[in-house]
């Protein structure tokens, strides 16, 4: 008998681990597959953030104590190059003739061709009669005289020659409706959601319009995808055909930290700026269209790249892999996660407040592993005065294993008893 109870007692304590390790299991996978649905609790920073970004980043003069300048012009926008944030702008998003302007994506377009091996500088370019009658500003082609690509890019950055544009987007893409579908197509790519390209000169037309805010896009965008052929945009003057033409951005000549880029000029669209400037590690963008003058031009685009030098700063707020925050992970052989951006994050602020920033990250919880290194988990949010500044994807640092059978059931027990 006592042999017989002995073994009852030993089947049923047999059977209760079994039933309890079955239950972990099961606990452990429904876990597992809600992490992903999974909200964050209500008053967490997570859910902050999210609040957060059901909104765009401000323009940064919104947490500051120095106004805008008054800026004549029928819109305008300037931001940092570095970190892409707006400081400040008039009717960003209003439609508006990008007259030359529109050769910004021109040259993009053949600086792509030549990234690409599709075009070669010393290559010469045919000169179509389509291209040697173009209207408009001149570079002086004509057909049967030899002209280079490298030739083009400068007729087109520094002359302004529609005759160039054209024969430009003739010698990447065959014809000029050719490249200017390719335009569109760079357009879309970058993110120039208000943005329709008809031709590659910025003759007027109903439907060739852009914003200030696009345009700022595309003159970042040239900047960081092609700062081998930047170069181009600091000559001052260029002779072709024994014509010298000089370089109708005044700005080069005004003050030594311009470098770029292109002016537009057309009777609906007024006079048009992209200019941009670098001093020490900063670079400041603007983008102004419908002043009145050359002159005037100049003078209001050189005050908007004084004002966003003056009056802010562009900070490191972490290092490269340095971690932003370290979140509970469960179920690892770790229980911290390092989460943080695999690149150096920059922002810019008013000046002297880089010690305001707030940085808020949201992601799933609870966090589990395996997490791999580079894995994108959330997103970090950078605040001030409770309003976002920019928001940036938020990564694993280092990877984090899955513990083993036990070490998940251990954890499963501590998030069922939370």
């Amino acid at each position: 008998m006592h042999a017989g109870r002995m073994m009852g007692w030993k089947q049923s304590v047999l059977a209760g681990s079994m039933a309890l390790t079955v239950s972990l299991t099961v606990a452990i996978s429904s876990v597992a597959s809600a992490q992903q649905s999974a909200p964050a609790p209500a008053s967490s920073p997570a859910a902050r953030a999210a609040v957060a970004q059901t909104s765009s980043p401000i323009p940064v003069v919104d947490v500051s104590t120095v106004p805008a300048p008054s800026v004549a012009a029928r819109a305008w926008i300037v931001l940092d190059a570095v970190t892409g944030q707006v400081l400040a702008s008039v009717n960003p998003d209003q439609k508006i003739e990008p007259a030359s302007l529109t050769k910004i994506m021109t040259a993009y377009v053949a600086f792509n061709a030549l990234k690409e091996n599709r075009l070669k500088l010393e290559q010469e370019a045919n000169v179509s009669q389509l291209a040697w009658k173009t209207r408009g500003s001149r570079m002086f082609i004509e057909p049967r005289k030899p002209v280079t690509v490298d030739e083009l890019l400068k007729g087109v950055i520094i002359q302004s020659g529609n005759d160039a544009s054209v024969a430009l987007a003739e010698a990447v893409s065959g014809s000029e409706t050719a490249f200017v579908a390719e335009m569109n197509k760079e357009a879309q790519r970058i993110g120039l959601t208000n943005t329709n390209f008809l031709n590659s000169t910025g003759l007027p037309d109903p439907q060739h319009l852009t914003t200030v805010r696009d345009l700022a896009l595309l003159a970042r965008k040239m900047i960081e995808d092609h700062p081998d052929y930047f170069k181009y945009y600091q000559m001052r003057e260029f002779t072709y055909n024994k014509i010298k033409q000089a370089n109708r951005n005044r700005l080069l000549w005004a003050d030594p930290s311009v470098d770029g880029m292109k002016t537009g000029h057309t009777d609906a669209a007024g006079y048009c700026l992209v200019s941009t400037a670098k001093r020490g590690d900063r670079r400041v963008i603007s983008v102004l269209v419908g002043a009145d003058s050359a002159a005037s031009r100049a003078e209001e685009s050189l005050k908007l790249l004084n004002w966003g030098f003056q009056n802010f700063d562009t900070v490191k707020l972490f290092d490269k892999s340095h971690p932003a925050v370290e979140a509970r992970v469960w179920q690892g052989k770790t229980e911290v996660a390092k989460l943080g951006t695999l690149e150096p994050l920059w922002v810019t602020v008013p000046r002297g407040r880089s010690g305001d920033v707030k940085p808020v990250a949201k992601h799933p919880e609870p966090l589990m592993a395996p997490l791999e290194q580079g894995q994108r988990v959330g997103t970090l949010s950078l605040m001030m005065e409770d309003k976002l500044l920019r928001t940036t994807p938020l990564d694993v640092l280092e990877s984090v294993q899955q513990a083993g059978f036990f070490g998940r059931m251990v954890d499963t027990v501590k998030m069922w008893l939370q």
